[in-house]
């Protein structure tokens, strides 16, 4: 008597997968750099490459499209070849007028992309993974938005934002004078992404003139530890 064939175990296990949606990426470097004297903290250059070149190579793979969040006269910007745009909210309130504002360009000139990432301009070390595992984490979880951590401490300004949400957060940031970032997203949903701080903090973000010294040397172990 003959037995009748099963399928194999591959052929019975069904594979899912989760696509990460399109997401525009903005580069945040719409800061007054005080603790640095003034100027652009991003346009600082550590290991022969300035910081926001080391951002948007790290960025610009993971990304449908990115921007740069800039206050100021775009020009000083021309050699990254990036769209610049500015804060639409007078006072320099913080990031979270750059985040709007990359929101309501993105629901302007790509109607067709409902998530934006948000990083700091003067993050030179950016995870290469950073888009894919906070979308996961957002759709694992059924958050409305999603942010960043290292270690201990989370970093807000670095996180996923919804399209959709650009009225809440005008209403928020220009009627309820809301400006820290972690008010905002405590009204939402939130996903939370944790990456490990060695051999380095991928998102240290060189605020003095001593960071600067710091991020040489993590540049050149960034450097050894890619090859």
């Amino acid at each position: 008597m003959s037995r009748k064939s099963r399928p194999s175990t591959s052929a019975r296990v069904k594979v899912v997968t989760t696509e990460t949606p399109p997401t525009l990426g903005v580069l945040l470097a719409g800061g007054l750099a005080r603790r640095m004297g003034g100027g652009d903290k991003p346009m600082r250059t550590i290991g022969g490459r300035t910081i926001l070149e080391r951002a948007i190579a790290r960025l610009k793979p993971q990304c449908d499209g990115l921007i740069l969040n800039a206050n100021g006269e775009p020009s000083r910007f021309s050699v990254f070849g990036l769209t610049v745009v500015a804060d639409d909210v007078p006072g320099y309130p913080g990031p979270l007028a750059g985040i709007l504002a990359a929101l309501d360009w993105t629901a302007a000139n790509r109607p067709g992309i409902e998530w934006v990432l948000s990083a700091a301009g003067d993050c030179p070390f950016l995870p290469r993974d950073l888009v894919a595992r906070l979308h996961a984490a957002r759709a694992a979880e059924n958050a409305q938005l999603a942010v960043a951590a290292s270690g201990e401490q989370s970093h807000p300004v670095i996180g996923l934002w919804r399209v959709a949400l650009r009225d809440e957060l005008r209403q928020a940031l220009v009627v309820e004078d809301v400006r820290k970032i972690d008010r905002w997203t405590a009204r939402f949903p939130l996903a939370t992404v944790t990456w490990p701080v060695q051999p380095l903090d991928p998102f240290f973000n060189a605020n003095t003139v001593e960071d600067i010294a710091e991020a040489e040397r993590l540049a050149a172990l960034d450097e050894h530890s890619a090859q």
